[in-house]
């Protein structure tokens, strides 16, 4: 058998259920309950005022506070905040004791907290946070498994113009494939240069993005319109975590030669061209240092990986007629690809 587990207010209740049976003293009443005779005296004269309602317990809250604002103080101060909605306390403090020098003002934090009390604070709405996969553990082992993209800031010329290079390079190579200098991070400008690499040197597994526009958004998923794009491709977007550029450390180290080589004190000219600006950095080793084309001979081309067509037509859904061209070795072919195929990377 469970012990019997009671509260206050069932003691209370048989106290004073003993008391009216009259068969003890007020005195051996209170030694059984263990309370003084004064207590058992308030309880009693409580039930027979009141009635059971009288037996629970009343609120200690103080009558009156002799350190309560004024309320002629706090009606001056809401009316303040309702004509002037987007000032703060301290502000209103200030017009206050200018106004009224010898009211007893309170506090800057007693004031939001009667502001806050009157709903004269407006909410705060909370975005919803979205979550995300954590860092990238994708390996890199062989060109075209990941590539990095990303927009290096803005630069704006001396013709007020802004400028925003994209850049896109291959992971394992470290080969700079397009830097192209556009006038915005709108998909409808980034999604033509990731058609014309995707032609040029074929599709990637992987692209890997920070969360920024145009590669992710802030919905479920982080997918954006160029995102999703990819997907349907055969590609998977690999986002970093927001905040830590050095999960895309190879790309960033390549912006900083980027910056050097370009970057000039603006003057009377255009937006760079995609070719002026990707003139200086053209080419990486394999330790991963980037060296300037005027001064080093090209790096070979990429090979595609084993087993997978240097287009990837089979990802691409394209017809057999037309995979002879594009999936011809680099020496056969010349490793271009013309307006006439079929590829569709709408």
């Amino acid at each position: 058998m469970p012990w019997r587990q009671t509260s206050p207010m069932d003691q209370k209740t048989q106290f004073i259920a003993d008391y009216l049976r009259c068969t003890l003293s007020i005195t051996e009443l209170c030694a059984l309950y263990g309370v003084s005779r004064k207590t058992g005296y308030k309880w009693i004269e409580r039930y027979l005022t009141s009635g059971p309602p009288g037996l629970e317990d009343r609120s200690r809250k103080p009558g009156s506070s002799p350190h309560q604002t004024p309320e002629h103080v706090v009606e001056t101060l809401v009316e303040l905040r309702q004509h002037h909605p987007s000032w703060g306390a301290k502000k209103l403090l200030a017009i206050l004791q200018k106004r009224h020098p010898s009211w007893p003002l309170p506090a800057r934090s007693t004031v939001c907290a009667i502001f806050s009390r009157h709903g004269l604070v407006p909410k705060t709405r909370h975005r919803r946070h979205i979550g995300h996969p954590g860092k990238p553990t994708s390996q890199i082992l062989a060109p075209n498994d990941v590539w990095s993209a990303d927009f290096k800031g803005h630069f704006k010329t001396g013709d007020g113009l802004y400028c925003y290079p994209l850049t896109v390079a291959d992971g394992y190579s470290r080969f700079l494939l397009g830097c192209q200098a556009l006038s915005s991070t709108r998909v409808a400008e980034a999604k033509p240069v990731f058609t014309r690499l995707f032609k040029a040197f074929g599709l990637p597994k992987r692209i890997r993005t920070d969360n920024g526009v145009p590669f992710a958004t802030n919905t479920l998923g982080r997918l954006s319109q160029l995102s999703a794009w990819w997907v349907r491709l055969g590609i998977l977007p690999e986002f970093i975590e927001p905040g830590k550029p050095q999960q895309n450390g190879r790309h960033e180290r390549m912006h900083r030669t980027l910056k050097a080589e370009t970057t000039r004190s603006p003057t009377r000219t255009r937006v760079l061209s995609s070719a002026s600006m990707s003139a200086s950095v053209k080419s990486s080793t394999a330790s991963g240092r980037t060296r300037c084309s005027t001064c080093a001979p090209p790096p070979p081309a990429m090979p595609p990986p084993p087993g997978r067509c240097l287009t990837n037509c089979h990802r691409l859904s394209i017809p057999t007629a037309s995979r002879c061209a594009l999936s011809a070795p680099m020496g056969a072919s010349g490793g271009t690809i013309d307006g006439s195929t079929s590829h569709t990377f709408a």
